[in-house]
């Protein structure tokens, strides 16, 4: 199919809107840069074909400002436009006005979104799929009464969740009915401030879960799967290091797993990349389903080094109308990768951002390296956004491979002029249990508690080598 008619925007920045640039041109499809004032001389907007300045460098004055991307397009031709993840990627209401602009949202619809965005909503739809889910209240929580009449049924320690929530925030424990009591009112005051809704839900909290999630792609008359993502090391519910696939999955309970998700996927007619998230209790080897992201991962390259497709074409493909010609008897587990988030953040003091006069970069090469990053020598990482600078991508034909090319690419990895978190890096990879895969969600933060001493002689090691 000739997709030369069209004209994508890129409604996004660093790393990610390199990487829809680039699938795009590799189509043959022209791309439009939006940009803030922070962004003007940033690589996205070197590589794209046109480039408009949408606003100051606060994301709430451009990146979020769907009327502006709106704009944008109408003035460049745009006939599609394709928003990352973060910023707008998860707004129904931005698909919406998309759509009602006459343009092509690369995503699932506007319905999808808003569906599958409110927790207790998605919750009930995988129950209507077959899907397990963490045992919890059915629906939202509107009262305190019913939360403790819920907790009866549940059991304790219990997860207080908004609604609306993602990305880790609008979480809650509690761990009795005081707890509850207490924990309830605030859970209600903190998602009403973060997501203009207070409404909350309960899910029973398990305490050495761990985190995998599963890759799903359709175009809204079928579904498959591309396996799971091994997403268990977690600072603040926010990912550090994934892998794909996950070490500790039987076959039989990958299949089961995976096959319920595509079946979910299925049932909501859905359209686009995205990723249903789990619970999954080593002890039991029961898995449960949490919630669903909507748009494209940031962990997605992993996925794409262990099955060979190409996941952010692949959705501009069927937003413009290509059906999935993927069936599910051609995806194969092809070795094991993993996936290195490095940000612009010091770990040995707390994890304090270091944006600034990034003075120059070097990225390792070699077989089953891949690199996603939007930095260049002299490039000045601005203080306004998400700190995430780049994504070492390693993949080998066994996990064990993989570790060892990981470790050989973080030494060959040279970036002076800020902090980074590739000492963190270094210090995970060299770990026993790390390497066994014997962790699950909380097991990071333990670590980083008890390793801080590790992580200050990691960082004037690797401060020494690198200037």
């Amino acid at each position: 199919m000739s997709f030369t008619k069209h004209k994508l925007l890129v409604a996004n920045r660093g790393e990610i809107a390199v990487r829809i640039i680039r699938a795009a041109q590799q189509l043959g499809i022209p791309t439009v840069a939006v940009c803030s004032e922070a962004d003007k001389l940033s690589l996205p907007a070197m590589l794209a074909d046109e480039v408009v300045n949408i606003g100051p460098a606060r994301a709430d004055q451009s990146y979020l400002k769907g009327e502006l991307i709106l704009k944008a397009a109408k003035e460049t031709g745009a006939t599609a436009i394709h928003p990352g993840y973060g910023f707008l990627s998860e707004s129904a209401d931005f698909a919406e006005a998309v759509v009602e602009a006459g343009l092509i949202f690369v995503g699932p619809s506007a319905e999808t979104i808003r569906k599958m965005g409110d927790k207790a909503c998605a919750r009930t739809t995988a129950q209507a799929a077959g899907v397990p889910v963490v045992p919890g209240s059915e629906g939202e929580i509107n009262s305190l009464e019913e939360a403790i009449n819920t907790a009866k049924d549940v059991g304790y320690p219990l997860l207080i969740k908004a609604s609306a929530g993602g990305g880790g925030r609008g979480i809650r424990i509690a761990y009795d009915d005081s707890e509850l009591a207490k924990e309830f009112v605030i859970a209600q005051s903190e998602a009403k401030a973060a997501f203009g809704s207070g409404a909350v839900y309960l899910e029973r909290f398990i305490t050495q879960a761990r985190h995998i999630e599963v890759q799903i792609l359709g175009d809204g008359e079928q579904a498959i799967h591309l396996y799971e993502r091994e997403c268990s090391l977690q600072r603040r519910r926010q990912k550090v290091f994934e892998e794909a696939p996950s070490p500790v999955l039987s076959p039989s309970t990958r299949e089961k797993l995976c096959l319920n998700a595509a079946a979910l996927a299925q049932q909501l007619h859905y359209k686009g990349a995205g990723t249903l998230e789990f619970l999954y209790d080593d002890s039991s080897q029961e898995f449960f389903f949490i919630e669903m992201n909507t748009r494209i991962q940031v962990e997605h390259p992993v996925t794409e080094a262990i099955t060979g497709v190409d996941l952010v074409q692949w959705m501009i493909k069927i937003a413009l109308g290509e059906p999935l010609s993927l069936q599910q008897k051609d995806i194969r587990i092809q070795g094991s990768a993993i996936e290195m988030r490095i940000n612009a953040e010091n770990p040995a003091k707390g994890f304090f951002p270091s944006p600034g006069l990034l003075e120059s970069v070097s990225w390792p090469i070699g077989e089953g390296v891949r690199i996603d990053t939007h930095l260049f020598d002299n490039y000045i990482i601005p203080p306004f956004y998400d700190s995430l600078l780049a994504k070492l991508i390693i993949h080998g034909n066994n996990r064990q491979q993989a570790f060892e090319r990981a470790i050989m690419a973080l030494d060959e990895t040279q970036i002076k002029g800020v902090i980074t978190t590739l000492p963190l890096h270094k210090a995970l990879l060299k770990e026993p249990d790390i390497q066994a895969g014997l962790f699950h969600t909380g097991t990071l933060e333990m670590w980083l508690s008890e390793n801080h001493e590790k992580l200050i002689d990691e960082e004037k090691t690797h401060a020494v080598t690198t200037h």
